[in-house]
């Protein structure tokens, strides 16, 4: 049997440090706006590389965000962490460098953030932003396999010629 339980914070912590992609929620006048980031945590702080367009728009006007992480194995195996804070748009140059600095080390090639964007005959410039979210709310669940028993689930392993 599978059952969901909450994550302790360690658990959560040790996701954030092993996953380095989710998926950014910010809204504005009440319309969800989500999209997939790459991420680099720093505890207690997350640094997301971007550039200047609807994210930033949005977030200069409400900066309330979410960010949810995930490592789903399987429908039996998963594991879902959400981040509830506030964005801040980065501009002290020694914070800069070090967010791009973390960043660059999970994602050297800052795709999709760095890429050439067609609008009609026009590139346009990416003029990259970077955002901090300061978190207020870590929040995580995961799926634990249960025997009938109610005690924890462990597989075993039989030796091939047994299989």
């Amino acid at each position: 049997m599978i059952e969901v339980e909450d994550m302790r914070h360690s658990e959560i912590t040790a996701l954030l440090m092993e996953i380095d992609y989710g998926h950014l929620g910010c809204s504005e006048n009440d319309r969800p706006y989500i999209v997939p980031v790459h991420f680099a945590y720093d505890e207690p702080n997350i640094y997301v590389y971007t550039t200047e367009g609807k994210k930033t728009k949005m977030i200069r006007t409400n900066p309330n965000v979410c960010l949810q992480v995930e490592n789903v194995r399987d429908n039996r195996n998963w594991k879902s962490v959400l981040i509830r804070g506030t964005a801040v748009i980065v501009d002290d140059p020694a914070e800069r460098d070090k967010a791009v600095k973390l960043i660059a080390e999970i994602n050297p090639t800052l795709t999709p953030a760095v890429s050439i964007r067609w609008m009609d005959s026009w590139v346009r410039e990416n003029i990259e932003a970077i955002l901090r979210i300061d978190p207020e709310i870590l929040t995580g669940r995961a799926s634990v396999n249960k025997s009938e028993t109610g005690k924890p689930f462990v597989p075993v392993s039989k030796p091939a010629e047994e299989v």
